[in-house]
């Protein structure tokens, strides 16, 4: 009997999880008759900003439009300069280019793939206004650090939280701490919709206010009357509708993956060759949006493991500024090494909530087979 494959990752697993519940939430969206800006997004936005512990929460097409008006909210303009890292979803750097700033590249930190702090008073010029931390793999970045350096340089802290849904810092959940900070509802990530969306956070009302105006062609007090310019960012109600749904099961399914990652701790735990994630400490909660290893001989054991019927991904296998559109731009500012062996070293083994312990344990027993553990 051939051997069913594993997927990396599953959001037809979440739909059916939740399936009756999704159905009679798009019911009620249809039947209401209000599609757009309704009901069911001032209830989701109200709820997500209590959960993350923000005051504000502003409903969006996507995460990458969501770090775009978070960046457009804190005042990044044409001419700015905004650092963050090359190890990451590309969007990060659109979100940037959007705002119409420039973005500045550095370095990360080899353990944690976050920002490395130390790179940023380098990275610093009179042009520059705000520094992205990116919560890559679930894990959150160094967020003291950075938030001091920016308090030091009246520099604004936005978080870019894609990944990072429910994570803790110091006893709070990432999104909280910055002068904004924005969210992927991508139906692969820890809290995701059936379709795009997003969400940007804030404590600041005026930051809300931008980002409300500027998401619906600038109205800020009345309809049919820009204010501002402005486009169309909104997210649909029912998404929204389905978003509520699946908030309240999120921290139920970031225990999961913390299960399924302690899970692959211990059987992957002391073979050679193989490095895991760090672990969780008194400052730090992951929810392991990923569970990333990495290895010199990355794209053998991604192909064993194919060959297996395991799947994974690799998050990322080209740093921002290698790719095409902005190799020749000079976006690097310093040394890029621990970037670029990442980029060749890392690879994402199966993760998602409904995965069945006993195909996660399938999946390590093939990763151990090719180190011959």
């Amino acid at each position: 009997m051939t051997t069913a494959a594993i997927p990396q990752t599953s959001p037809l697993a979440s739909y059916e999880a939740q399936a009756d519940e999704i159905g009679a939430a798009i019911g009620r969206v249809l039947r209401g008759g209000r599609y757009l800006l309704g009901p069911e997004t001032e209830a989701f936005e109200r709820e997500w900003a209590g959960y993350v512990g923000s005051e504000y929460a502003v409903t969006l097409a996507s995460g990458t439009e969501a770090l775009h008006l978070a960046l457009r909210g804190c005042g990044v303009r044409p001419g700015d300069e905004v650092i963050t890292v090359s190890h990451t979803a590309v969007a990060t750097v659109s979100a940037i280019e959007l705002s119409g700033a420039t973005p500045v590249l550095v370095d990360i930190d080899p353990a944690t793939y976050n920002l490395d702090p130390a790179r940023l008073a380098a990275a610093r010029t009179p042009k520059t206004r705000a520094v992205v931390l990116v919560h890559l793999y679930g894990r959150p970045g160094p967020v003291g650090r950075v938030l001091a350096f920016c308090r030091e340089h009246g520099l604004k802290f936005i978080e870019d939280c894609a990944q990072s849904h429910g994570a803790l810092c110091r006893g709070r959940r990432v999104g909280s701490y910055g002068d904004a900070a924005a969210f992927s509802f991508y139906p692969t990530k820890n809290l995701g919709a059936i379709g795009d969306g997003g969400a940007a956070v804030t404590n600041d009302p005026h930051v809300a206010e931008t980002m409300r105006s500027l998401r619906q062609y600038g109205w800020r007090t009345e309809r049919y009357v820009s204010a501002e310019a402005g486009w169309n960012g909104r997210m649909d109600e029912i998404q929204a509708a389905i978003l509520r749904v699946k908030l309240r099961t999120l921290d139920a399914d970031n225990d999961r993956r913390r299960a399924l990652a302690a899970r692959y701790d211990a059987a992957l735990g002391g073979v050679h060759g193989l490095t895991l994630p760090l672990a969780d400490d008194a400052d730090r909660r992951s929810v392991f949006h990923q569970y990333v290893v990495r290895c010199a001989r990355r794209d053998a054991l991604a192909e064993h493991l194919q060959a297996r019927r395991v799947g994974t991904l690799v998050h990322y296998p080209m740093p921002i500024h290698r790719q095409p559109a902005y190799a020749a731009r000079g976006l690097a500012r310093g040394p890029m090494d621990a970037t670029e062996q990442a980029a060749k070293q890392v690879l994402s083994l199966p993760m998602f909530p409904q995965l069945p312990p006993e195909e996660a344990d399938r999946a390590a027993a093939a990763v151990r087979e090719f180190f011959g553990a």
